[in-house]
């Protein structure tokens, strides 16, 4: 199943009883942006179709809310709750920690790590609750335990490609931690260098945050084992300009 948003097609990922989990693209704000947010989107596409609304169990007055956070910016895995019950449900799990969130991030530069047997690794700056800029990415403010691990996936001449797994949650944590390793996420203006990212823009045409969400781990209600649910493949822009900058790098 599909929705369409402005020409681009939103996957839906799996589906149950009073909830929905979408492939988010860049550029859609998840909440907050009434009428022109992935809530509201869910909510139109579900109401004008008879058979998606029985499946769900809905009735014509709900409304979407997302169960966890994700970026404008950000693609990737992101669920939709559409009824009190069913959100607390998901609510939980994530304030137990009970979760797991998988992303894949292209950071600018060269990131070595000390092993030599591409294991798993962490970066555990603490931040505070209130997000920062370039300037200060750990934020104002009182600063709490935060953990991000990652493991190199592959190098290309300029950028590193990373798997990452979100510890902790806190926000705009990835984005806080690599400007703070030293290798911001690519095509981040807020963290990272906007010369960079206008120079991508001009250049290669990219125009959105090198930052996917690729899956989430949960239990889902009724369910005695946790799923996963994970996006069919890494958003082409970000292959694209991976895989142009390695070519280029041999020729």
């Amino acid at each position: 199943m599909v929705m369409i948003w402005e020409s681009t097609e939103i996957t839906v990922l799996a589906s149950g009883k009073g909830w929905l989990a979408l492939d988010k693209p860049t550029g859609i704000t998840v909440h907050n942006a009434s009428g022109k947010d992935l809530c509201s989107l869910a909510k139109e596409w579900v109401r004008k179709d008879d058979v998606i609304r029985s499946r769900l169990g809905l009735i014509t007055d709900f409304d979407f809310s997302p169960i966890h956070r994700l970026d404008k910016e950000t693609s990737g895995v992101i669920i939709l709750a559409a009824d009190r019950e069913t959100s607390r449900f998901f609510s939980d799990q994530f304030k137990s920690r009970k979760i797991a969130k998988q992303y894949i991030a292209i950071l600018h530069g060269r990131l070595d790590i000390s092993n030599q047997n591409n294991l798993w690794e962490s970066w555990a700056w603490p931040l505070s609750k209130t997000a920062g800029g370039r300037q200060n990415p750990q934020g104002p403010g009182q600063r709490i335990p935060s953990e991000t691990r990652f493991r190199i996936m592959e190098h290309s001449h300029h950028y590193t490609m990373v798997e990452i797994d979100l510890l902790t949650g806190h926000k705009h944590q990835i984005r806080r931690h690599a400007k703070l390793s030293g290798h911001p996420v690519v095509g981040d203006t807020r963290y990272g260098s906007t010369r960079a990212a206008n120079y991508l823009k001009q250049h290669a045409g990219f125009i959105r945050l090198g930052l996917h969400a690729q899956a989430i781990t949960i239990h889902m209600p009724g369910e005695k084992n946790p799923q996963t649910i994970k996006t069919p493949c890494i958003p082409a822009e970000m292959q694209n300009i991976f895989e142009t900058d390695r070519k280029a790098a041999v020729i």
